[in-house]
Parts: C-alpha cells; sequence; structure tokens
C-alpha cells in the first residue's frame, strides 16, 4: 500500500472499506487525530498562536502512528498458538495506545487554542478536540480488546480520560462517566 500520507483520501476510504484486516480500526482513528490536529494547527495559524508548530508536530505523528498501525496487527493473526497471540496482542497494542496518547496531546492542545481563539475560528479548534476525543477513545478500545490490563491499558485509558477532560474543559459539557472494561 502507498503511503497513507501521499493517499487520495477517497482511496484511504476504499482501503478501509475492504475486506482486508489493514487499514482499519487503527489508522483511521490514527487519521483522526492527524485530522484534528490539522484543524487545532489552523485554528492557532488564524490566532497566530504559537501552539501551531506543536499541532504541525502532533500531526505528522499521528500520520506516522498510522503508517505504523498497518502491519502491527499482522503478527496477531500470523500466530500459530495462544502464547504468540499473547505476545503479538501484547505488541500490537502499543500503536494504538500511542495514537490514544498523540490525540489526547491534540485535544488538550485544541483545548488551549479554542480558549484564546477568535469565534471565527474556535468552532474549527472545538471540532479538532471533538475528533482527536473520538480518536483517543477509539484507539483505547482496540487496546482494550487487545489487551485488557497492564501498563499499555492503563496509558491508553488514561489518554482516553484526558481527552474527555479536554473535551469538557472546551465545551463546558461534562466528560462522560467511566466505564467498565469491554470483555474479552
Amino acid at each position: 500500500m502507498d503511503e497513507l500520507s501521499k493517499q487520495p483520501l477517497d482511496e484511504f476510504l476504499a482501503s478501509v472499506a475492504d475486506a482486508t484486516p489493514a487499514p482499519g480500526g487503527g489508522s483511521s482513528a490514527a487519521v483522526a487525530a492527524a485530522l484534528a490536529a490539522a484543524l487545532v494547527e489552523m485554528a492557532a495559524r488564524l490566532a497566530a498562536s504559537r501552539a501551531a508548530d506543536q499541532a504541525g508536530a502532533l500531526r505528522a505523528r499521528a500520520l506516522r502512528l498510522a503508517h505504523e498501525e498497518l502491519s502491527s496487527y499482522a503478527p496477531v493473526l500470523e500466530a500459530r498458538d495462544d502464547r504468540e497471540r499473547s505476545l503479538a496482542l501484547a505488541a500490537a497494542s502499543e500503536p494504538p495506545a500511542q495514537i490514544a496518547e498523540t490525540a489526547a496531546e491534540v485535544a488538550e492542545l485544541g483545548m488551549e487554542v479554542a480558549s484564546g481563539a477568535s469565534a471565527a475560528v474556535r468552532g474549527d479548534a472545538l471540532t479538532g478536540v471533538t475528533l482527536a476525543e473520538a480518536a483517543a477513545s477509539a484507539a483505547f478500545r482496540l487496546v482494550e480488546i487487545n489487551v485488557g490490563s497492564g501498563p499499555v491499558f492503563e496509558r491508553a485509558r488514561a489518554a482516553e480520560l484526558r481527552a474527555a477532560s479536554a473535551r469538557a474543559s472546551a465545551t463546558g459539557r461534562p466528560p462522560p462517566t467511566a466505564h467498565a472494561p469491554t470483555p474479552n
């Protein structure tokens, strides 16, 4: 597959819709985080905020993670026994955990940009915050399904909660209540 950042949008969407395991939820969450970062970056540039460079770096990191995520699940599908599968699931959980963490950073930065932006661009920053929260939540769900507990799970869950808190602060709406882990 061509590098994701070089693909036309319609081609990427068609590849997600294909009956193949990748790109899937992880790459899609990372692309959503990159789009969120781009909106925050644009709002920051229009507001003449120094946060624009940071948002650009987060956008680049999210795209890199989207590309990494393309092959992260293949070892799970190729595992020959339960031990190999467990190890592969643990390794496959790292990219979505990093996606969740990146998305949380985008949400937090977007909250800052929105608070200092004019009404003309505040909506774009808030859209970035909301998309980042969704990306963090989606990435956490992948980790939760893969491993269900442990340090990577805790990092991803903390990132999801950070993103939800940033969205709540930015919009004045309370974060959703905590939920029980999904059974494996």
